[in-house]
């Protein structure tokens, strides 16, 4: 990951609500959470919402995919995966720190 866009992506995490959004997605997991629903949990207006959920989109955070009447939004844990890779690559002096290493398998996408 470039630097250009792990700013991208800490900036969209920057914000109470997509943190929290985010956070959500990722408990979800593959099944994610249609965007009204999302809303209801989060206490914040649908249209609030759809921003927020823009600008993770737009950093890659998230995906989306229309299932009947509702757009279902999942966390991108592979680009997760990719940022968390990007703050640690030089722990330990790039040598691959034993105690980060285990951390970063935790979100490997399944096949």
């Amino acid at each position: 990951m470039e630097s250009e866009n792990a700013l991208a992506c800490l900036a969209a995490l920057s914000q109470q609500t997509r943190l929290d959004a985010f956070r959500r997605l990722v408990r979800a997991g593959v099944a994610g959470v249609a965007a009204g629903e999302l809303a209801r949990r989060l206490g914040v207006p649908q249209n609030t919402l759809s921003a927020h959920l823009n600008v993770l989109s737009h950093a890659g955070l998230v995906t989306s995919a229309r299932s009947g009447r509702n757009i279902v939004y999942r966390a991108d844990l592979s680009r997760l995966n990719a940022l968390l890779r990007f703050l640690v690559e030089d722990c330990c002096g790039g040598a691959g720190c034993a105690e980060t290493a285990p951390a970063l398998s935790i979100c490997e996408p399944t096949p």
